[in-house]
């Protein structure tokens, strides 16, 4: 697999300053790596290597997040992605969508592994410089482990030490979140309080974020509460207000730059470093994408019939993001327009940034932590309530009489309460899943709202033939592969 060969030459990225939002940009060239990593700039190169891997192209973010967004209670795939519907077609052969999205990881952990291996020993850097690069790369590193161990359960840990070798055998799921925390907590130590003159790049938010969301995962609840807590106490971060359903545009649209709620966004900008996803779930006929241009491939939908959907309060303006459309599946198809862009030219154009984490995020993981700790809590029901005031429209640091109270909850149903306000403010995020997994509800949720059985192989993904080929230090698939 080409992602594990160590060439002689590296295709490296810079990130440039746009003229007119000085946010990140990426234009390729060659470097011969014997005589690279020595200055600031070349070790900045090296580490804006990661992430075209995973940020850019139809084996990226945007299809990474439409498969994992067909795996949801709320969402349905189209066409190719209909597969990962209900599950039945997942076996080790026919999945090369999740094959590809392996490949997109290994390679940016590779090109993060390049930099960690050698930016320390540049000669013409600081002690300073080098350990903020090397917590760049840690943290990118890191964050793709934890999208793999969750995906794939225990894998190949190839770190900079064994990056040359061609048969490593699977880490055990613990060691993999081992090299997951050792990495995010050097990236917490090293990395910047700020990227303002370049928005995108990691910061110590970031890591905090993602530990936090790693200590949750991991039921270590009290770290995860007191990380989230950070942020919340920084003062750095702020919900962006929402009245009416069109102001989600100040949030999600096309070329809005940063905001005070992003905390971790991929950038995007239009000269081929543009957003693929607003293309794979807008319609041509509505003018969210490429209007007049006739694009859009509407590949993923909802019902009004399901549960999830049913339930929901129509007073919520994250409903009303939902819109009808007749794609030929039957009445009660509706499409999600979260993200547009009817000035992108071309189905790789859009400059929707997408938020991988975002403030509404950290005070519903703080939320869930704190419930977790110490049961039902004001602290706990501020943060939720924050959120849900947002969502209709309400001031979101006033009381209001869509507010959760907090006589009306046990410790249990609190965190339930929690984890459906995820669903409502994360679709089309890729989170559901994988909060599902993790509080052991997917089976009994997706039967009840979607009506689909689950076995127990589905909760991870085949190993890829690829690399089951390639690579002989693996010996077995997931089970029942």
């Amino acid at each position: 697999m080409k992602h594990h060969s160590l060439g002689i030459w590296l295709i490296v990225v810079f990130f440039t300053l746009s003229s007119c939002s000085k946010e990140l940009d990426q234009e390729p060239r060659s470097i011969l790596e014997e005589t690279f990593y020595n200055t600031a700039a070349e070790a900045e190169a090296a580490v804006n290597a990661i992430f075209p891997p995973i940020r850019l192209g139809a084996q990226g973010i945007a299809s990474y997040n439409a498969t994992l967004e067909c795996h949801s209670d709320y969402a349905y795939g189209r066409g190719s992605w209909a597969q990962f519907n209900d599950f039945s077609g997942l076996d080790a052969t026919n999945t090369n969508r999740v094959g590809d999205f392996w490949n997109s990881f290994y390679l940016a952990i590779r090109n993060a592994n390049l930099v960690i291996r050698h930016v320390p020993e540049g000669n013409a850097m600081n002690d300073e410089e080098k350990n903020r690069y090397v917590a760049e790369a840690k943290f990118m590193r890191a964050w793709c482990y934890f999208h793999l161990v969750r995906n794939w359960g225990g894998v190949p840990l190839r770190i900079e030490s064994n990056m040359e070798e061609k048969d490593v055998p699977r880490s055990s799921v613990e060691e993999v979140y081992a090299l997951i925390d050792a990495d995010l907590r050097f990236a917490e130590s090293y990395l910047p309080e700020d990227n303002a003159a370049q928005p995108g790049r990691p910061t110590k938010w970031m890591a905090k974020t993602v530990l936090s969301d790693y200590l949750l995962t991991n039921n270590k609840y009290q770290e995860a509460r007191d990380k989230a807590l950070e942020l919340v106490q920084s003062g750095l971060f702020s919900l962006v207000p929402i009245q009416q359903v069109d102001d989600f545009e100040r949030i999600f649209g096309a070329g809005v730059g940063v905001t005070d709620e992003e905390v971790f966004h991929f950038k995007y900008t239009r000269e081929g470093q543009g957003n693929y996803y607003p293309f794979i779930i807008n319609h041509p006929e509505t003018g969210y994408f490429m209007k007049g241009g006739g694009k859009g491939a509407y590949a993923q939908y909802s019902n009004v019939n399901n549960n999830f959907y049913k339930e929901w309060s129509d007073l919520d303006l994250r409903k009303q993001s939902w819109y009808p459309m007749n794609i030929g599946l039957g009445e009660g198809t509706v499409l999600q327009k979260k993200f547009i862009d009817p000035a992108a030219a071309n189905e790789y154009g859009a400059i929707n940034d997408f938020p991988v984490y975002r403030y509404a995020e950290v005070l519903l993981l703080f939320a869930e932590a704190e419930a977790r700790v110490n049961g039902v809590t004001a602290e706990a029901l501020d943060a939720l309530n924050q959120v849900k005031r947002r969502a209709y429209g309400r001031e979101i640091n006033t009381a209001s009489d869509i507010d959760y109270q907090i006589g009306s909850f046990s410790p249990e149903t609190l965190i339930d309460s929690i984890l459906q306000e995820r669903a409502y403010e994360f679709q089309f995020e890729g989170k559901r899943w994988f909060d599902l997994k993790r509080t052991g509800k997917a089976a009994e949720i997706l039967q009840k709202n979607k009506g689909v059985a689950i076995a127990d192989k589905h909760y991870l993904w085949p190993i890829p033939l690829a690399e089951l080929n390639y690579n002989q230090g693996i010996t077995e698939n997931n089970p029942g592969y």
